[in-house]
């Protein structure tokens, strides 16, 4: 990789209802420290608004936050409205509602007619009169359940103007199927990367045969989710890494973009190195035949 291709803009775009992004965005949830909610220790306030400038000098036009990304002295959200406002045209700021977290930090789940308050409490954060995408985030235990009511919800939030796109997060097939019958759906966002299930392959599948974007999350931290990457990688993937000169990180991320041009990245990180090397990792390109070895990994091994 060229230093010269060491932007976002590297990679090729891809469409969020009627907004235009680059494929490597930004995930806000390791803003507030360096474990996401109260894990870890704080960032330096003004390191996490310098690294938001930065990848929007990098090209960045895609950052995914959530109300309940805070700690005890920091809001993902109140940095962003910090760092960015006056918010720049293009830039596309997506979050998700449904879990929440009350003062103390503790979660609860919103029922339909509680999710006005989470947009409102999103629109107040980030200083906006609409949010541009906001998806629905679907608690584990509703997994095989109905969402039509809480998608509803959403979308006539979506009719009243407070909301431009709406999108779902944690969902099954048929669950997208549901909210489809109700509203537009521009996204999905699910865990994936390497390893992944025959049940999360087939979801990317379809939405890049509806014209969805598919927005992978755990890109990186894989099996280890909120708490980052395990000790450990499979040495295919390290193998893969070496011969490119890059950070394993780098290629499970290029190996997530390479599975069609309507997979978006969300990686996030409180660290400038970091935030660099991910933003690379957008223009790095696998042979047929790494991406093949690395596809072959099961999930316990990758």
């Amino acid at each position: 990789m060229s230093p010269g291709t060491n932007t976002a803009t590297a990679t090729s775009t891809w469409r969020l209802g009627d907004r235009t992004v680059n494929r490597v965005g930004f995930g806000a949830m390791r803003l507030t420290g360096t474990g996401p909610f109260d894990l870890g220790v704080p960032r330096d306030r003004d390191q996490s608004i310098g690294l938001l400038r930065r990848a929007i000098e990098l090209g960045v036009n895609h950052v995914d936050t959530a109300a309940f990304y805070f700690s005890a002295t920091r809001s993902a959200n109140e940095l962003i409205s910090r760092a960015l406002a006056p918010y720049p045209d293009d830039l596309v700021i997506t979050t998700k509602v449904w879990p929440a977290r009350d003062p103390s930090g503790a979660w609860w789940w919103a029922t339909p007619a509680q999710l006005r308050g989470q947009v409102e409490e999103n629109l107040r954060q980030l200083g906006r009169d609409h949010l541009d995408v906001v998806n629905l985030r679907v608690p584990p235990s509703r997994r095989t359940g109905s969402i039509g009511e809480h998608f509803g919800a959403l979308a006539e939030l979506r009719d009243a103007g407070l909301i431009r796109h709406l999108g779902l997060s944690n969902v099954t097939s048929e669950q997208l199927a549901e909210a489809r019958a109700i509203a537009p759906v521009v996204c999905v966002q699910n865990p994936y990367g390497i390893g992944a299930s025959s049940e999360d392959q087939a979801l990317l599948r379809l939405c890049g045969e509806l014209g969805l974007a598919f927005v992978p999350f755990f890109t990186i931290a894989g099996s280890g989710r909120e708490a980052g990457p395990a000790a450990g990688d499979r040495e295919e993937v390290c193998a893969v890494a070496r011969a490119h000169g890059v950070s394993v990180a780098q290629v499970r991320l290029a190996w997530t973009l390479q599975q069609g041009p309507h997979v978006l990245a969300i990686p996030g990180t409180g660290d400038p190195d970091h935030l660099a090397q991910n933003v690379a990792a957008g223009a790095l390109r696998l042979s047929e035949d790494e991406m093949a070895r690395l596809t072959s990994l099961r999930p316990a091994e990758a």
